[in-house]
């Protein structure tokens, strides 16, 4: 049983439940009228690329506000302090803008229904599947994640053991999923959206006025944790001391770039709402509209975290029965009243679901279209793959619940993802940056590149790090030497490969490496999207600038 659930049982009553059968209904609603489209396997998968950019634009942020990013985030922010915003203002939007405008055209003018086919047509059959085997992994143990998360919030509203709440959450969010696809996860995670805000709003206001305000806040935090814990870029000096255990230059190359852009522009469960828009210009806009709020909202999950290291100032330390993942539902048993905290639980739970959701669909597309289809059961009829994609969906969720107990080893579940990122998402990053930049990068290069980077990665956690070989201060310190190191590893190995072997036909790579022309290039846009207010270099420079100025009061 999780440490909190004999203290930490939030006083619910019938109001609070009410409010979360209403939401449950309404999202099974969603799944059934959804399925009421799904007619092909496009639509199962990529919801016939036919949604609007304002859609997949909140299905965007929403995938990733999952129930890991509020438990995480806010983990983060009670062990770390203001440096959370990293992850947001370096770590998310440079990222999101060059996935808009950069990498955007490529996917979508190819026609790919998933991130590891473009590697198919950019590469080999060898760099392919290889991508497509640890992408699907990757998604099962993230899904885990968010299962583990979830099961926190149910233990302490029911006080369920921890694997029942695991498996009946699970089983949840495997109907909805199964019965409409992708547009059935789309359209409730721009429902979630709202729901989260609505969630998050009143915890972080109450939480503030219980502490004083942010000037109380601060005073408090600076008095027990040292002037640099309420800063973003305090004591990252090289060589200095800092809560986060990382200095300015790893924090820039690894989570800022090396890390950041590893996860933004090839993590299938991202991209994939993108790949459902309507036409190109909605797909460059979707991760452009999602920058925005996504800025913003880490004052939702960064001020409870701090909060909370104020009101239990022992929290994640050892011998305190609490840890950092417990920020989040300590502070709605100490702040929230009936009926608000039904809505407080009713936004976790859509927070796990959009989370879960996003790693689960894109598992299914992924493991139907690029392993199943491509690799054992060629040339069936459309309605076979569909009803492939359901079943897979079934096993994808079942492995979940699997993994979900690796994720209960780690008391920072942020921690946890970023391992992961820094193993899959980082080498396959600088596989796609060389491989669309670089016309010479050999077909063979892609998957030694995306081989050598990954291991390289585990290679420097497991044993530099694990092993106490080289003195790293936090795990996130070593999980951004970690994204370095496969980004280091892999882009050597692509050039040293290169040199020795054949590259691809420069007539095969039209509209799949920067300066080749696309069969697509005249793509006509559609009525109304070449608004001034509309286009994706204002939307996008626009993003980098506010995110870029609202460092300026946290700076020192």
């Amino acid at each position: 049983m999780h440490p909190l659930a004999s203290g930490l049982r939030l006083p619910t009553n019938g109001l609070d439940y009410t409010i979360l059968a209403i939401y449950f209904v309404v999202v099974l609603g969603i799944g059934f009228a959804a399925r009421r489209s799904v007619k092909t396997s496009l639509d199962f998968f990529l919801s016939g690329r036919s949604l609007p950019a304002w859609v997949t634009g909140l299905a965007f942020v929403a995938a990733n506000l999952g129930a890991t990013e509020i438990l995480g985030m806010a983990a983060t922010g009670a062990q770390y302090g203001v440096a959370v915003v990293h992850w947001y203002w370096i770590g998310a939007i440079p990222a999101m803008v060059f996935l808009g405008l950069v990498m955007m055209p490529f996917y979508y003018r190819s026609k790919v229904r998933s991130v590891p086919e473009f590697l198919l047509h950019r590469f080999d059959k060898s760099a392919h599947l290889l991508s497509s085997i640890l992408f699907a992994f990757s998604a099962v143990l993230i899904a885990g994640v968010n299962l583990y998360a979830l099961s926190i919030v149910v233990e302490a509203l029911l006080g369920w053991p921890q694997w029942v709440a695991i498996v009946v959450a699970g089983l949840f969010v495997l109907v909805y999923i199964t019965i409409g696809g992708l547009s059935s996860a789309i359209y409730n995670e721009v429902l979630q959206f709202f729901v989260i805000l609505a969630a998050l709003i009143p915890l972080t206001v109450l939480g503030l006025k219980r502490v004083g305000g942010w000037d109380g806040l601060s005073d408090s935090l600076t008095s027990s944790h040292g002037s640099n814990f309420m800063t973003a870029w305090g004591g990252t000096g090289i060589g200095d001391a800092n809560p986060l255990g990382a200095n300015w230059l790893t924090i820039i190359l690894g989570l800022g770039f090396v890390l950041s852009f590893g996860y933004w522009t090839t993590n299938f469960a991202e991209v994939q709402r993108a790949l459902s828009a309507k036409n190109l210009s909605a797909a460059q806009r979707t991760p452009l509209i999602a920058a925005f709020p996504k800025m913003f909202i880490v004052f939702l999950v960064m001020i409870p975290g701090l909060v909370a290291a104020v009101i239990v100032p022992n929290i994640g330390t050892a011998g305190s029965g609490t840890t950092y993942n417990d920020a989040i539902p300590l502070l709605m048993r100490e702040l929230l009243p009936n009926g608000v905290l039904g809505i407080a639980v009713t936004g976790l739970l859509a927070a796990f679901m959009a989370g879960m959701a996003a790693n689960v669909s894109s598992f299914n597309t992924v493991f139907t279209t690029d392993i199943w289809a491509r690799y054992v059961k060629k040339d069936q009829s459309d309605a076979y793959y569909l009803r492939f994609g359901r079943g897979i969906t079934v096993i994808g969720v079942l492995a979940s619940i699997g993994t979900a107990f690796i994720a209960a080893s780690f008391s920072n579940i942020m921690s946890y993802l970023q391992t992961l990122f820094s193993f899959f998402n980082v080498p396959l990053f600088v596989v796609f940056i060389i491989g669309m930049f670089w016309k010479r990068a050999s077909m063979k290069s892609g998957v030694w590149g995306l081989l050598a980077g990954t291991t390289a990665a585990m290679v420097n956690y497991f044993v530099i790090y694990k092993q106490g070989i080289i003195d790293i201060p936090s795990d996130q310190g070593a999980n951004f030497v970690s994204a370095i190191v496969g980004f280091v590893a892999g882009a050597v190995v692509m050039v040293a490969v290169t040199l020795f072997t054949a590259p691809k036909p420069e007539a095969e790579l039209a509209g799949l490496v920067y300066g080749t022309e696309s069969p697509d290039l005249d793509e006509a846009p559609a009525e109304g999207d070449d608004a001034w207010y509309r286009r994706p270099a204002l939307l996008g420079w626009g993003a980098i600038v506010i995110a870029a100025a609202c460092y300026i009061p946290y700076s020192f």
